[in-house]
C-alpha cells in the first residue's frame, strides 16, 4: 500500500469517481492541489475567471451529463465566491462536489489570512459538507461526498481541505463502498400505496400529471411517457421539468405556473386528481395556496420525504425514486381490466375541455415588422436548430420566453436556474455543457442585464476554443423587474433602466469572438444563420421591443386562474 500525500489522494479519488474535467481558480490555500494536477496530467482543468463561474460550469456539466460536476477554489474569498453557485445547485437538486482549500489546521479559528468558515457559511445551502482535519480521513470523506451528491435527492457537497492535510502523507486505500447510518438513498415505494394510487386514477375523471425536475434527474422520462400514454392523461411540467416529457407531444399542455400556459393552469385548477412526480409545489406553481386546485385529490411522488406535505396538503404520499414508482404505476394500470381505449373513452370529455382552453388562449405574440419581438427570435432558433441544441439561460424575461417558445423534446437540453433564479448562470453553465459535449450546439439565451453578471467567462470559453453561441435579447432594461414596475408600480422604473449599456460588439471583439447585431426583424433569420454556422465563440445581439412583456402572468398573491393574458 503506497503512501500518498493528500493532494495525490484527491486526484486518485477523482479518477476513481470517473471525473474527467474540473473547473477552478487557483490560490495560496489550494496551490498544492494545482501542482499535483499539473504533474499528474490525467484530469482536464478549466481555468475560469471567477469562482462563481467555476460552480455554475460544474453545475451545467452535471445537468447536461447526469454525472457529478466538480469545482475547485481557494480559501477565503475564493470559497465565498462559490456560494451563489452552491445555492443554485442546491435549490435545483444538482450533484456537484466543491473542493475548497483552507488555512492549515493549526491556524483555523485564528482569523488567519484568507480564512473563512466555509463549512458554516454553506451549511444551509449544501446537501452536506465536511472539514477534513486528518489526511487519514480524506479518501473516505471524498468517497462519501460523491456518493451523497449523486444519490437520493441529488445536491452539492462541499469538502474543505486545510493546506497541511493536502501535504501530509498516509497509506492510500480507496473504500469499496459507503456506509452511512440512517441515509437511505433509494427508498422502496410502498406497494399498498401504489395499489391505492391505481384505484384513485381509475376513479378520477379529470386527472393531470404534474411533472418536475425530479423526472429529469432520475432519468425517468421513458417511464413517464409510457405511463402517461397508457392512461391518456394530460401532462404539465414545471420550468425544471421541461424536456422530461416531450414538448411536442399531443398530451403536453405546456409549462404551468406564474408564466405558464393558460391551458396548463386551467387544467391544474379544474383537475380532480393531480399526480405530482418529482415536483415540489413551489410558490411559482401554486400561486395563492388556499385557492390552488380546490377540487383535486393529490398523489405526490418524491424521493425526498421532506418535500412532501411541505407546501400543500396531499392525499397520498409515495416516497421513492421517480423511475421506480412510474414503473410500478404502469404495471398497476396494466394489471387492471382497462384497455387503452377504455382510458381514452373515460377521459374524452376532459380532453375536449382541455382542447377548448388551448384554442381559447394559446401562447402568442403580435409580430411587428418595425421592431424585433423576442418571441420571434426564439421561435426562429427552435426552427433552425430543430430543437436539438442544448439551451442554457440567464434569468428573467429571456428565461421565460425561452421556456414558452422553445419546445424541449429531450431531457437535459434546458439548463436553467429555477429555484434560486440566478442571473449570470447561463454563460458558465454553457461552458460546462460544451466541455461535456464538444460536438453539440450549445446556446446561451441571455438578456443585456444578466449577461454582464459573469461576462468575464467569455475569456474561459475563448481559451478553451468553445463554439458557444450567446443570444443577447437587448431591451435596455432589467426586463422582468421593469415588467412588474409597469404593471404594479405605475411605471416607476426605479433602478431598471440601463442608461448606459456597453457595446457588446466591441466586447465580442475584445474576447476574440464573432459579434453580429441587428435591430431589424427582416434580418433575424440571416443573423441567426450566420451566427449558428460560425465555428467559434459567437455573440448575437438583437435589439428588441423595449417594453415587451412575458404573458401569461399570474400576479403575486393571486390564484393561478387569475392570469394576465396581455
Amino acid at each position: 500500500m503506497a503512501k500518498l500525500a493528500g493532494k495525490q489522494i484527491i486526484l486518485e479519488v477523482l479518477k476513481q469517481e470517473g471525473v474527467d474535467v474540473i473547473f477552478g481558480y487557483p490560490g495560496g490555500a489550494i496551490i498544492d492541489i494545482y501542482d499535483a494536477l499539473h504533474q499528474d496530467g490525467a484530469i482536464k482543468h478549466v481555468l475560469v475567471r471567477h469562482e462563481q463561474g467555476a460552480g455554475h460550469a460544474a453545475d451545467g456539466y452535471a445537468r447536461a451529463t447526469g454525472k457529478v460536476g466538480v469545482c475547485l477554489a481557494t480559501s477565503g474569498p475564493g470559497a465565498t465566491n462559490t456560494v451563489t453557485a452552491i445555492a443554485t445547485a442546491n435549490m435545483d437538486s444538482v450533484p456537484i462536489v466543491i473542493l475548497t482549500g483552507q488555512v492549515p489546521t493549526s491556524l483555523i479559528g485564528n482569523d488567519a489570512f484568507q480564512e473563512v468558515d466555509i463549512v458554516g457559511i454553506t451549511r444551509p445551502c449544501t446537501k452536506h459538507n465536511y472539514l477534513v482535519k486528518n489526511v487519514k480521513d480524506l479518501a473516505k470523506t471524498l468517497k462519501e461526498a460523491f456518493f451523497i451528491a449523486r444519490t437520493g435527492r441529488p445536491g452539492p457537497v462541499l469538502v474543505d481541505i486545510p493546506k497541511d492535510v493536502q501535504n501530509a502523507k498516509t497509506d492510500f486505500e480507496y473504500p469499496e463502498k459507503v456506509e452511512l447510518r440512517s441515509y437511505i438513498t433509494h427508498p422502496e415505494p410502498d406497494h399498498k400505496k401504489i395499489e391505492r394510487a391505481g384505484a384513485m386514477i381509475e376513479h378520477s375523471k379529470k386527472p393531470v400529471l404534474y411533472v418536475g425536475g425530479g423526472v429529469v434527474m432520475s432519468e425517468s422520462f421513458d417511464e413517464l411517457k409510457e405511463f402517461a400514454e397508457k392512461i391518456n392523461a394530460p401532462v404539465t411540467t414545471t420550468l425544471m421539468g421541461l424536456g422530461g416529457f416531450p414538448g411536442t407531444h399531443p398530451q403536453n399542455v405546456g409549462m404551468l405556473g406564474m408564466h405558464g400556459t393558460y391551458c396548463a393552469n386551467m387544467t391544474m385548477a379544474n383537475s380532480d386528481l393531480i399526480i405530482a412526480v418529482g415536483a415540489r409545489f413551489d410558490d411559482r406553481v401554486t400561486g395563492k395556496i388556499d385557492t390552488f386546485a380546490p377540487h383535486a385529490k393529490i398523489i405526490h411522488v418524491d424521493i425526498d420525504p421532506t418535500s412532501i406535505q411541505k407546501n400543500v396538503r396531499v392525499d397520498l404520499d409515495i416516497v421513492g425514486d421517480c423511475k421506480k414508482v412510474l414503473q410500478k404505476f404502469t404495471r398497476q394500470i396494466e394489471s387492471s381490466s382497462w384497455t387503452i381505449d377504455d382510458w381514452k373513452d373515460r377521459f374524452a370529455p376532459w380532453w375536449e375541455q382541455i382542447r377548448a382552453w388551448e384554442k381559447r388562449h394559446p401562447l402568442s405574440y403580435k409580430y411587428d415588422d418595425k421592431v424585433i419581438k423576442p418571441q420571434f427570435v426564439i421561435e426562429k432558433i427552435y426552427d433552425m436548430t430543430k430543437g436539438k441544441a442544448i439551451i442554457t439561460t440567464e434569468v428573467g424575461q429571456n428565461q421565460m420566453w425561452t421556456a414558452q417558445f422553445y419546445k424541449f423534446d429531450k431531457p437535459r437540453t434546458l439548463l436553467t436556474s429555477g429555484g434560486l433564479g440566478t442571473m449570470g448562470y447561463g454563460l458558465p453553465a454553457a461552458i460546462g455543457a460544451q466541455m461535456a459535449f464538444p460536438d453539440k450546439l450549445v446556446i446561451d439565451m441571455a438578456g443585456d442585464g444578466s449577461i454582464q453578471m459573469n461576462i468575464q467567462e467569455l475569456a474561459t470559453a475563448r481559451q478553451e476554443n468553445l463554439p458557444i453561441k450567446i443570444i443577447i435579447l437587448n431591451n435596455g432594461y432589467l426586463g422582468m423587474v421593469r415588467q412588474w414596475q409597469e404593471l404594479f408600480y405605475e411605471r416607476r422604473y426605479s433602478g431598471t433602466d440601463f442608461e448606459f449599456t456597453p457595446d457588446f460588439m466591441k466586447i465580442a471583439e475584445a474576447y476574440d469572438a464573432k459579434g453580429i447585431r441587428t435591430d431589424k426583424p427582416e434580418e433575424v433569420e440571416r443573423v441567426l444563420q450566420e451566427g449558428l454556422e460560425h465555428p467559434g465563440l459567437t455573440i448575437l445581439e438583437f435589439i428588441i421591443a423595449r417594453e415587451e412583456g412575458v404573458f401569461p402572468m399570474v400576479p403575486a398573491g393571486k390564484a393561478t386562474t387569475e392570469m394576465l393574458l396581455v
